[in-house]
């Protein structure tokens, strides 16, 4: 009886250190929302082809000209990211996939599956990036902030699972900082995310939320995101 209700408590204790208790797939727990349906694109669009892949660049665009882009961009996007038994997978070829919505101060909830040799990441506003790769080629392992100059860009330790189990990120961004766990451990512990389309400046006070496209394939899904409210400017 006494280890039954030390194994319960060890339970419970992890469930409250990844932040969220989940059911079916695809079905946000409390306090959170999905950002992917299970069923559709709804909510999601292509990323514009370069040079407007910058959100700087995209900011000087005429409506009508933003609408031819984003027009191009989202039959892409169907093109190479398909929705299947619940999970969104991308074939390995085409741009990345943007929330429709643009966050502040949030905590994101994210299952990911990559195949040997690949490497994607998850931009945060819209900047690069929460690393995901093979950790056969790269030993330190996801979820570092591959593009920080200044700040740290490495993971604290590889939480990988091996190549083609599924891994699941936490990530809390608040101002400019951001920790990761990786499958339930802290990988990243409150780092500065840095601007990388302005290193002068400080990283956007909102932005969406993208899927990177890094020619391999990948698959994603559970992406489910709790809105933190700003307490300052």
């Amino acid at each position: 009886m006494k280890t039954h209700l030390r194994l319960t408590a060890i339970v419970l204790l992890l469930g409250i250190f990844c932040g969220v208790s989940r059911g079916e797939d695809n079905q946000p727990p409390p306090g959170f929302r999905a950002l992917f349906n299970g069923k559709d694109h709804s909510g999601w669009k292509g990323l514009l082809r370069s040079p407007y892949d910058n959100p700087l660049r995209r900011a000087e665009l005429s409506p009508e000209k933003l609408a031819a882009l984003q027009e191009e961009a989202d039959e892409v996007m169907r093109q190479h990211w398909r929705v299947e038994d619940g999970i969104l997978k991308f074939d390995g070829k085409g741009r990345s996939l943007v929330s429709v919505e643009e966050f502040g101060d949030f905590e994101l909830w994210v299952d990911w599956k990559i195949t040997a040799g690949g490497d994607s990441g998850i931009y945060l506003r819209g900047t690069p990036q929460v690393q995901i790769w093979d950790p056969a080629r790269h030993p330190e392992g996801s979820g570092g902030l591959y593009n920080n100059r200044k700040h740290p860009s490495k993971p604290a330790v590889c939480a990988d699972r091996p190549v083609g189990e599924w891994n699941t990120f936490r990530i809390r961004m608040i101002g400019e900082k951001v920790s990761v766990w990786l499958n339930g451990r802290l990988v990243v512990d409150d780092v500065v995310m840095e601007n990388y389309w302005e290193r002068n400046r400080p990283i956007f006070p909102v932005g969406p939320i993208e899927l990177q496209a890094h020619g391999s394939p990948i698959e994603f899904r559970n992406i489910f995101i709790r809105e933190i409210p700003r307490t300052g400017p």
